[in-house]
Formats: structure tokens, sequence, C-alpha cells
């Protein structure tokens, strides 16, 4: 698949894998959804191929961003944490990770993260029909509330740009081009 792709993704191999298999498809897993905010949130500031290729280093750092135990980390996980350069060292950031693991465990005692995620676009995609990267918004009304929403219940580095990254990437919103070979696929999987 070369023709149509959303440009985004350029012709690195990793960039290219990610968005033909991953980005956009619906996820309902709550421990991928933490795991997917919390990566755009180390992303701020920075490009995506960046933390993609770091990905694999953040999971074994985090401990497979399982929530339930980065939520016990301390000052020795942080610092244990800031010393490794396979991830992004930013203090806020690591601390963000943890506070928003004790944030996802409170959000999980009233039901689910995915519940709490997909009622933003009413338990199913929307499905956006631009015809190039530039008509893509950097927000929406629906990443706006829903980062409200997270902010209310004490989560960190979620603001409404990120918001909208991640309901991009994990198919909250279906923002593949039309012409793009994923648009129509992605639309298929949907719950």
């Amino acid at each position: 698949m070369t023709h149509g792709r959303c440009e985004w993704c350029g012709t690195d191999p990793l960039y290219v894998e990610y968005h033909d298999t991953e980005w956009g498809v619906p996820e309902y897993d709550d421990r991928a959804l933490y795991e997917k905010l919390m990566l755009d949130g180390f992303q701020a500031g920075l490009s995506w191929i960046t933390i993609l290729r770091k990905r694999d280093n953040f999971r074994a750092a985090f401990e497979g961003f399982d929530p339930s135990v980065v939520a016990r980390y301390g000052e020795e996980d942080i610092a244990r944490l800031l010393a490794d350069a396979g991830i992004v060292r930013h203090r806020g950031k690591i601390e963000a990770t943890i506070g928003n693991a004790r944030a996802w465990l409170e959000v999980m005692e009233h039901g689910s993260f995915s519940e709490f995620m997909w009622r933003h676009v009413d338990g199913q995609p929307r499905r956006n029909t631009f015809r190039s990267m530039a008509e893509v918004p950097a927000q929406t009304p629906q990443s706006q509330a829903l980062s409200k929403a997270l902010k209310k219940r004490g989560f960190r580095f979620c603001g409404p740009t990120i918001v909208y990254a991640v309901m991009q990437a994990c198919g909250l919103v279906n923002d593949h081009i039309i012409g793009c070979p994923r648009h129509e696929a992605v639309a298929g999987m949907a719950r």
C-alpha cells in the first residue's frame, strides 16, 4: 500500500508500519488506552516518530504500562526513569505518568477507562472526510471536552491537542484522509 497513504507517515518504515497497522484502529482495551495517552503526553514538544522509536524502551521502563504497578512508583523509580537514556527523561512527564496511573485506577473504580474515553464520541468512531492533512484540526470540541474530563479526574499532560492525537491514534476518530486505503479499512473495525 503506497498510493494515497496519509502523507504524515512519509517513507520511514517504522512510521509506515504504524500507519498501516495501528493508527486509527479502534482501541477498547483499558490498559492500551492508558499507554497511548501516556506516550502522547511524552510526545508533547517532540515528534511522534521519536516516541515510536523509543516505545519498546518506554514499555520496559514502565513495566508494560500496567497502571496498577506504575501507580505505586516512588522517588526511587523516578530516579531510575530519569537515568534511563532509552526514554524521554522529563521529570514532569514521568511524574504525570505515575499520577495518571493513580487517576486511571480511580476511573476504573466506576467503570472502565475505555467507556470513559468512548462516551466522548457517543461510543462510535467519528468518521471524518478530510481530503488532505491540511484540513485535519489540531483539536476539536470533543477533544476539549475529554481533556477537561481527564483533568477533572487528576490527569496531567492531557491538553486538547494531545487528547485529539490519542483520539486519532485509537480510532475514536477516523482521520485517515479520503483516498488512503486505511480510511475504509479502519471504518469497518468499530464495534
